[in-house]
């Protein structure tokens, strides 16, 4: 024990540091997109302003999840929710789409496939 101007006697001068702080104090902050989870969105996100068609965007880091919000205009509710929830990773998948009106629109393990949801499909047209 190293000796921090005190006695021997006890006097609470050492320093304790407990070892399950920092995994505490991980598990209590919020949940974020990383980097390659924010590329694929705003890849999606700038392809879909090119074609005039999201304006605006919000992105909420909670306690229990990340929400990626796309509005069409500021002052809108959002248009879709990019949520990852890390809660059903092992359940129904992390990543979801989700409508304004709160439909999931659809739900998986991979974000990419997940995020084709927004992707144009192609219609047959008959003269």
């Amino acid at each position: 024990m190293t000796d921090h101007g005190g006695s021997e006697g006890g006097d609470g001068s050492a320093i304790l540091i407990q070892l399950n702080h920092p995994r505490r104090d991980k598990a209590e902050a919020p949940v974020g997109f990383d980097r390659r989870e924010l590329d694929q969105i705003l890849r999606i996100y700038g392809r879909m302003v090119a074609a005039n068609e999201w304006r605006d965007y919000a992105i909420d880091h909670l306690k229990d999840r990340a929400v990626f919000s796309v509005y069409r205009r500021a002052h809108d509710l959002p248009l879709f929710q990019i949520v990852k929830d890390p809660r059903l990773a092992r359940k129904q998948g992390m990543f979801s789409v989700v409508a304004t009106t709160g439909a999931v629109l659809k739900r998986g393990h991979d974000l990419a496939r997940v995020l084709g949801v927004f992707d144009s499909k192609l219609k047959l047209v008959e003269a």
